[in-house]
């Protein structure tokens, strides 16, 4: 970790921070976080880091009385999916961006779509009709 007066690369502090979620077993709140560090960071470089993290879709939080609690999201496919659906929401015209993304999918790739959207409508019609 990068002592007082030395500056951190870009991404260093994410990526530790990454590390100990990843390594905390758990959701862990910033504190958690912050002592996994060492403490030596502010509690609110930590906080801002860790919303960060959540916004990009490395991190999910769940409430954890007044506060926030954070895992790790480990999963690549995860995190891209959560990417894809925050630049979908940051557009104006969803179906345009949509329709640009299927056009340039190979004809293997639109199969798959096209397959995992069927299968998806199936368990959302089952999900329905549970008591």
């Amino acid at each position: 970790m990068a002592s007082r007066g030395q500056s951190r690369g870009r991404g260093d502090l994410e990526q530790q921070v990454f590390a100990a979620l990843a390594a905390g077993g758990g959701p862990m709140t910033t504190s958690e976080v912050r002592d996994a560090l060492g403490g030596q960071l502010a509690y609110t470089t930590v906080m801002t880091v860790l919303a960060r993290m959540q916004a990009k879709g490395l991190a999910t939080r769940t409430r954890a009385g007044r506060s926030y609690a954070y895992s790790a999201v480990v999963d690549a496919a995860e995190v891209t999916a959560h990417q894809i659906h925050r630049l979908l929401d940051s557009r104006g015209d969803r179906a345009a961006v949509l329709t640009r993304f299927a056009g340039g999918l190979s004809a293997e790739e639109s199969a798959l779509l096209l397959e995992l959207l069927a299968d998806s409508d199936s368990d959302s019609e089952a999900e329905a009709e549970r008591p």
